[in-house]
């Protein structure tokens, strides 16, 4: 079924595409269809279920964000299965991103480039659209970054403004200082700029906490082009501040071992299958350095449940998809989980939670 629907897809623009798809999950949530999506793509097995974060998860597989960047959809994203939804990139004032183009398939190497520039409705709007998100499910992680407009030494105060609008709504946030799509961007990855802006976010909070919000974890998204040292840096650095998790890894501004004729040259963050290898030994140094203290979010090339179970036997507490929802379908989160419980009864494994790290 996916097939017919893909190529009519993949004659489109890449953007005008996903915003069709947005479009069609709106229509199902206005009509009330997310339970026929449900029957059709859920998948429920106990084995599955995990605590993470000190969140109760249904499954392991989750959608990673910038699918739905203005939390419009996730009730209906939900509905195809995943064990989470992660909306976003939004910043404190709405920006419309880069100029266009700016998303092409690489479809002989099922990978994409994007260079969106976190284009997005703003932190007010996207609150507007959060108010339902304890009904969603599934948790709902919310990814904040600066906008484009923002010097870096002022970074702290658009996470902060962020914080100050969105804290009430999701069950954790993610800061994103690792899109290669805002100029410097990275930079806040640098050690000292680190410690700073995780001060200031984890103080922002404290004080939001202070003052009745629930506590919410806070996790990390880091790129895949640091050196060894470098991350490791990063992710000793973030857990000694008080960081919950981390995410790894954001998309990468490597173009080594591309096949596809077209688009290789153009600027931007690559992900896909191409990304599925570096992100699983990415997982897995992370795990060495940080595993017994924070949970990780394993993101990058995940096509099938091999390639989310490898991810999790290198460290992973969760998964999370992207491209391969564009390439495999709306079926993925159901194949990847089935897949996950054949593997777990081949290897004796009797809930997810075991298979966390066990290639260390």
């Amino acid at each position: 079924m996916y097939h017919l629907i893909k190529n009519q897809l993949f004659k489109l623009d890449p953007e005008h595409a996903h915003e069709r798809t947005i479009s069609a999950l709106q229509l199902a949530k206005k009509t009330g269809t997310s339970g026929l999506l449900r029957q059709m793509y859920g998948f429920s097995d106990k084995r599955l279920e995990s605590e993470v974060l000190g969140i109760k998860f249904p499954n392991p597989v989750g959608l990673a964000a910038g699918f739905d960047k203005n939390a419009e959809v996730y009730r209906p994203l939900a509905a195809l299965g995943f064990g989470f939804i992660e909306v976003g990139t939004m910043t404190p004032v709405a920006q419309p991103g880069n100029e266009k183009p700016r998303l092409f398939r690489l479809v002989d190497d099922k990978s994409i480039i994007n260079r969106m520039g976190f284009n997005n409705h703003g932190a007010q709007t996207v609150a507007e659209n959060l108010a339902d998100y304890a009904n969603a499910g599934v948790p709902i992680g919310v990814n904040i970054g600066k906008n484009k407009t923002t010097p870096n030494e002022n970074a702290a105060d658009d996470y902060e403004k962020c914080l100050d609008i969105l804290y009430p709504y999701g069950h954790y946030f993610v800061i994103n200082i690792s899109s290669p799509n805002t100029p410097n961007l990275r930079d806040l990855q640098e050690t000292e700029s680190l410690v700073q802006l995780i001060k200031a976010i984890r103080n922002k909070a404290k004080d939001l906490e202070q003052k009745g919000a629930s506590e919410k974890p806070i996790l990390l998204k880091v790129a895949p082009d640091m050196t060894d040292e470098h991350m490791r840096d990063v992710v000793q650095v973030a857990v000694a501040e008080g960081i919950s998790g981390i995410i790894a890894t954001n998309t990468t501004l490597s173009r080594e071992g591309l096949i596809s004729p077209a688009h290789t040259n153009e600027a931007g963050g690559l992900s896909g299958r191409i990304l599925a290898a570096r992100s699983t030994e990415w997982v897995r140094e992370i795990y060495q350095e940080v595993g017994s203290k924070v949970p990780i979010i394993g993101v990058g090339g995940i096509f099938n449940g091999d390639d989310a179970y490898a991810k999790i036997r290198a460290g992973a507490s969760l998964v999370q998809v992207y491209t391969g929802m564009i390439y495999e379908g709306p079926g993925i989160a159901k194949a990847i989980n089935k897949r996950l419980v054949q593997l777990m009864e081949r290897d004796g494994f009797t809930n997810i939670s075991q298979v966390i790290g066990v290639d260390r």
